[in-house]
């Protein structure tokens, strides 16, 4: 049984940073879709960023590109959001996901495919 458990939401001032991490369990990473995604209130979830076990390319939405990074550590079974610059337009539920699949970044990241295992999501408030 696959389980995700995030963690490094909280409030944070426009232009700050943050990092968040998702401990993945019950998943070996020999074949895998990974990624971050958000939901803000009133709004659907949208992809933010994903990586895949065979596509070299990283997904990153327009608007973080250039300023936030998705990272692994396979040692630790952890994923990683680094967010730089954060706006008041990055405040969401931010909530990571992970398949044993070989899905294309930008397929896990748009709503091609539907993820299958979530986490229960870390809040993330950019506000002066």
């Amino acid at each position: 049984q696959v389980q995700l458990v995030e963690s490094g939401g909280t409030l944070v001032q426009p232009g700050g940073s943050l990092r968040l991490s998702c401990v993945v369990s019950g998943f070996t990473f020999d074949h895998y879709a990974i990624g971050w995604f958000r939901q803000a209130p009133g709004k659907e979830r949208e992809g933010v960023a994903c990586i895949g076990s065979s596509d070299p390319n990283t997904y990153y939405r327009d608007s973080v590109k250039g300023r936030f990074t998705i990272s692994g550590d396979i040692a630790k079974n952890t994923i990683y959001l680094q967010m730089n610059s954060l706006k008041p337009e990055d405040t969401a539920v931010y909530y990571c996901a992970a398949d044993p699949d070989t899905w294309t970044t930008y397929s896990y990241c748009t709503g091609y495919v539907s993820p299958t295992n979530w986490g229960q999501g870390t809040q993330v408030t950019v506000s002066s």
